[in-house]
């Protein structure tokens, strides 16, 4: 506790092994009465990578096709996008995008974008382009005030910031077919990495969702 006779308050400082959890209390004292006010920091930011893959691990057939992807239903993407205000997209993926034009990302919610690349010379207006010390700009970002990220890809990214161990949460769409080869969702991972599975659903379709939870930096 400190007080300060001076300034007529003192203040009282808690904090837990957890720094998102750490609280202050300040207590202001006047003639008959104390105000005390408790704060709490705000909670960092959630680093999550959500996308479909193939029961034997692809996010891209052979041909870098999507048309396996499941479109007949909302699959719990509506909810998922009240989470997030911001986009980290590669550059490739970017780009690909962009050749897609509105057909892209039909009914996506007005994001941030960020886009990782150290080559890129133009985006579109309104996207932030990081183009060198990811982990020290990811953390910034992280610690900005907002809602949840979304690692949107692609692969070499999604490599890079897992091996950062800056990754919060992974939800899959494990889809119910194999398509026997093209882009892996990992690759060239350092390190074996521990998850806890916070939460399953399983649709009619065959379609099952798994989040996973990662111990971040």
């Amino acid at each position: 506790m400190i007080i300060d006779r001076k300034r007529n308050y003192c203040s009282i400082n808690k904090s837990t092994r957890d720094s998102r959890k750490a609280t202050s209390l300040i207590c202001f004292f006047g003639i008959g009465s104390t105000l005390c006010v408790i704060s709490k920091p705000s909670v960092m930011r959630k680093l999550i990578l959500q996308l479909a893959v193939s029961l034997d691990g692809y996010i891209e057939g052979p041909n870098g096709e999507f048309d396996w992807c499941f479109t007949d239903q909302d699959y719990g993407i509506s909810q998922f996008f009240k989470r997030i205000d911001s986009l980290f997209i590669g550059r490739k993926t970017y780009e690909l995008t962009l050749t897609m034009g509105d057909d892209a990302m039909p009914g996506f919610p007005k994001l941030t974008w960020y886009v990782f690349s150290t080559t890129l010379k133009e985006a579109k207006p309104g996207t932030v382009v990081i183009k060198e010390d990811i982990e020290a700009a990811v953390k910034q970002i992280k610690n900005e005030p907002g809602k949840d990220i979304w690692l949107f890809g692609g692969a070499s990214l999604t490599t890079s910031l897992l091996n950062l161990k800056l990754i919060d949460e992974i939800s899959l769409a494990v889809h119910p077919l194999i398509l026997g080869g093209g882009k892996p969702l990992f690759s060239n991972i350092k390190d074996r990495t521990n998850l806890t599975l916070v939460d399953t659903k399983t649709y009619a379709t065959g379609l099952v969702a798994l989040t996973y939870t990662l111990e971040s930096k």
